[in-house]
């Protein structure tokens, strides 16, 4: 569900995290992700609130579905 929405251009913040997905570990699951080599970013927000904002560039999302479309 996270890297779904990640794939669909999508930032997603720890709030958003809770409310979509009953997720409380979103910093440990983006971990997993990227231990399985998707390239996440993460930036905070322009309020300066201290939360991370994680996302996907274009470029990374484009990568990931070309191998997913290779491996069909």
């Amino acid at each position: 569900m996270i890297l779904n929405d990640l794939l669909k251009g999508k930032d997603i913040t720890p709030m958003d995290a809770l409310n979509d997905y009953g997720c409380f570990r979103l910093g440990a699951r983006i971990f997993d992700l990227r231990e399985l080599g998707y390239d996440i970013k993460t930036k905070k927000p322009e309020n300066g609130k201290q939360y991370a904002i994680y996302y996907m560039e274009h470029q990374e999302i484009e990568r990931v579905k070309n191998i997913e479309e290779s491996a069909a």
